[in-house]
């Protein structure tokens, strides 16, 4: 902080403190810099990123501090200085672009330092000349436009003084999302796209491969810390970040060894680094080390195009990362113009010794220090004997945008130059003056350059200074197992449109894994249609677990959230993926359990009618009549339709069976147990009346036992009628004994009704178990009195034990109880009263006569 404070103290100095004699301003510092230079009618300076390490001068303030000595020449950084020459060269040959105009350059190496960045920013704007005529220094400034920096940090500072006069910065390589706002950065434009679109670029490769699972890492500085937040507000919208991290700039062990822990220790199998090159350094050389394998690194594109680190030595971990790179471009004549460069010995050309001294690792005689050198520089030595990075121009990137800078430069001092007198864009319609150029005039026309170069490429700006967002997609790959070389293997396309902007060669990309195929990174594998995530608690939302949604929900899509209910109709599957429609239950005629009760029913029925007939075909003989013929006709009729009532209860309930089957179960219920009544009734009375002098039975002859048996039958027609009226019973969907069922069933309506109706029918077989039981042992042959006894018995038995089991079955099992019911009390009745009778009748025939009756009452007399 102490050392940028004093590069403003001498960016003041340098600006504002001359020694004004009439009329020549005197300049009294000059910063001592590393840099290249050539005059020109219009000069256009540019800072570059040549030497890597420097050692920092005394900066106690007690003297002027002195040069910043830069050592650990970058070729490829020499070879962006060049390519920026080599496009003004270019240029001023066009008679085209610029006539009669030449293009001059003023260059520096900020040493990858601040303070170097602050001084060779200072020294652009207010020129290397000591004396400048003319009172009042008017006239063209310095520079028109700075090329560079690199660095996003440096661009920051360097674009917040350029501004102050309307200086254009246009910068090659900083990438920062920040430098995008115009209220801060108005002056600063750039040819890389912003970081934003790398961070899209980034965050469309995952999305396509599915990690939602990665760790990332970021240099200590705007560049990293800008992308590695956008990168976090975009990524957390579908995944989590394992870990994140931060390098930083000063190399300490200590950090870079928790570093690579903490990659050793997270499940994220995917890591997207933002860093530079010389910041990455250190943690790759850890992770080598230590041999961490089985990670897939996603590289940003200040990184991702290393020669240095896409080496044999590092593929074993690094082998098959996936890259951001700027585009490629293929500058026509670059490399010729490269291998014809020769040493200079210019104080203002110091850069270019340094370059020839580093190649050819000579000394100049002129350059030399008392110390002897052990191999001379001629200036004779030839460059094509030498294959660095900087005569290779297989991979133009960062070059290609020098070259699309300086030539958007050229392009907007063109249109300035042909503006039209009167037509101008600036005050009263006027045009700049080529030869009296100021900073805010190419200002303006270089926020309107649209153009096409000779590439094909469409060069422009857009309202933030951005430059057109292509990408390519890089793959460290390793060619015949002794090299490693950096393919494309896509591209990023940010005007393709949505949904477009990616496209990835799928067969070209080399996965540095054992099964050589795409890496899984996520922290809990996506849970599949039917189950739902149950986040972990303490855990990122990534990290889940998968549980099965319940019965009556589902989940039809991957990774699901939530799980949804099926509709009431609906259940269910037994995936849990899909809602099916209940199963719908009742008791059909299909069922085993129908098809057996309906059997039975019809026997019954059968039996009763057979019986029926038995009884009309010996409707004359003794044991008919002495039983009371008709109301055993009677009574068999009433079971018939008992037993046939039970199929009213079978089948799928629908308005009339529901109707129906209660009616004519209690109507056919109450007209049986009231014959069985009047039967007892009579036995009774015709064994008082074979007494002497009772004459009982003429008040209750036949006409009488018909009128009673209709009375009884009716009352409970009133009780149905009144039932049906008020509440009848309705088929309805019963849906909470099974959730998985939809049962079928016939609502009872009323209560009160059914009650009615079933006590009604209990109180008539409750009266006529007691009759018959008082009458069991009344001495006659066919005395009913003991089989009316057992039949109730029965009857009473299965209508109270049918209580607790209606109400305890669910579903059709419930209709199956009331039907198994009715034909048991039937069978009951039926058995019990007549089979006695059939007996005699069918196989005891010489019983059924009338001498067998009358020896009885001889023997009762």
């Amino acid at each position: 902080m102490r050392d940028i404070l004093s590069m403003f103290y001498f960016t003041i100095f340098a600006l504002s403190d001359f020694e004004v004699v009439k009329s020549t301003c005197r300049m009294m510092e000059n910063f001592e810099l590393n840099g290249l230079y050539k005059d020109g009618d219009i000069m256009l300076g540019g800072i570059f990123a040549v030497n890597f390490k420097t050692s920092m001068p005394d900066q106690s303030f007690r003297a002027k501090p002195e040069k910043w000595n830069c050592t650990s020449f970058d070729f490829s950084g020499f070879q962006l200085t060049q390519t920026m020459i080599f496009a003004i060269e270019e240029i001023n040959r066009d008679q085209s672009l610029l006539p009669n105009i030449t293009l001059g350059y003023k260059i520096y190496d900020n040493c990858v330092k601040l303070p170097v960045a602050l001084r060779a920013t200072v020294s652009l704007i207010s020129g290397h000349n000591s004396i400048s005529t003319g009172y009042g220094c008017t006239g063209p400034p310095p520079v028109l436009a700075v090329i560079g920096d690199p660095g996003s940090t440096h661009s920051i500072v360097i674009s917040r003084i350029l501004s102050l006069f309307q200086m254009p910065l246009v910068s090659y390589y900083a990438t920062c999302s920040c430098l995008s706002n115009k209220q801060e950065y108005p002056t600063f434009f750039r040819t890389i796209p912003s970081d934003t679109f790398q961070v899209k670029a980034v965050i469309q490769i995952i999305k396509h491969y599915g990690w939602t699972w990665v760790g990332a890492i970021a240099s200590d500085d705007d560049y990293g810390q800008n992308a590695v937040k956008t990168f976090h507000e975009e990524f957390s919208n579908f995944g989590c970040i394992s870990f994140l991290e931060t390098i930083p700039k000063i190399n300490e062990k200590d950090k870079v060894l928790q570093i690579v822990n903490t990659i050793k220790q997270s499940t994220a199998k995917v890591i997207i680094v933002f860093s530079s090159e010389a910041d990455i350094t250190s943690l790759v050389r850890e992770v080598v080390l230590q041999n961490i394998t089985g990670r897939q690194w996603i590289a940003s594109e200040a990184w991702s195009t290393s020669p240095v680190l896409a080496s044999m030595e590092n593929f074993n971990s690094f082998g098959g990362t996936i890259g951001i790179a700027i585009r490629r471009g293929n500058i026509k004549g670059l490399e010729n113009f490269l291998l014809q460069l020769k040493p200079k010995y210019e104080s203002n050309n110091n850069l270019l010794i340094q370059f020839w001294e580093s190649l050819f690792g000579c000394k100049f005689s002129f350059n030399s220090t008392s110390v002897p050198v052990k191999k001379a520089c001629t200036g004779l030595e030839d460059i094509r004997s030498m294959k660095t990075a900087f005569n290779d121009v297989s991979e133009l990137r960062a070059s290609y945008n020098v070259y699309k800078a300086v030539h958007a430069l050229a392009e907007a001092l063109n249109n300035l130059m042909t503006c039209e007198k009167g037509e101008g864009p600036f005050e009263n319609n006027m045009c700049a003056d080529i030869r009296n150029i100021q900073p805010w005039q190419v200002l303006h026309y270089l926020k309107e350059i649209n153009f096409t170069n000779h590439l094909g490429e469409r060069v422009a700006f857009d309202k933030n200074g951005d430059a057109i967002a292509i990408y390519d997609i890089m793959n460290w790959q390793l060619k015949d197992n002794e090299t490693v070389f950096i393919k494309t293997v896509g591209v990023f396309d940010e005007s393709a449109g949505p949904g477009n902007e990616l496209l990835l060669l799928e067969d070209t990309i080399f996965w540095n894994f054992e099964s050589k195929t795409i890496p899984t990174s996520v922290c809990s594998i996506k849970c599949p249609p039917g189950k739902r995530k149950a986040l972990r608690k303490g855990e990122p939302i990534c990290c889940y677990d998968c549980v099965l949604c319940a019965d009556g929900e589902i989940s039809n899509q991957t990774d699901s959230s939530e799980c949804i209910k099926c509709l009431p109709d609906y259940w269910s599957n037994s995936d849990r993926n899909q809602c099916v429609m209940k199963e719908v239950e009742f008791l059909s005629y299909e069922d085993v359990m129908g098809i057996i009760l309906t059997t039975i029913a019809l026997i019954g029925a059968s039996l009763s009618v057979g019986v029926l007939g038995i009884f009309i075909h010996h409707r004359n003989t003794p044991v008919v009549k002495a039983n009371n013929a008709e109301l055993s006709f009677l009574l068999l009729v009433s079971l018939t339709f008992c037993f046939l009532c039970s199929l009213c209860f079978i089948g799928k309930p629908s308005d009339l069976t529901c109707m129906l089957r209660h009616v004519i179960f209690g109507i056919s219920f109450s007209f049986s147990v009231s014959c069985i009544l009047v039967k007892t009734i009579v036995v009774i009375m015709a064994f008082k009346a074979t007494l002497p002098g009772n004459n009982i039975m003429k008040w209750f002859g036949v006409a009488q036992q018909r009128s009673t048996v209709i009375l009884f039958t009716f009352i409970q027609s009133v009780v149905c009628t009144v039932w049906l009226t008020i509440s009848p019973s309705v088929p309805i969907k019963n849906m909470n004994h099974q959730n998985s069922k939809v049962i079928l069933e016939c609502a009872i309506g009323s209560m009160t009704g059914f009650s009615f109706l079933l006590g009604y029918i209990f109180l008539l077989s409750v009266v006529c178990f007691l009759l018959a039981f008082l009458a069991r042992n009344l001495p006659d042959t066919f005395n009913e009195a003991r089989f009316i006894t057992f039949s109730m018995l029965i009857f009473c038995a299965v209508w109270v034990a049918f209580i607790p089991a209606y109400v305890s079955t669910p579903g059709k099992y419930t209709v199956a109880v009331e039907v198994f019911a009715i034909i048991t009390s039937s069978f009951g009745i039926l058995f019990s009263i007549f089979t006695p009778k059939c007996y005699i009748i069918l196989l005891k025939p010489d019983k059924n006569t009338k001498k067998s009756l009358l020896e009885w009452k001889k023997d009762i007399k």
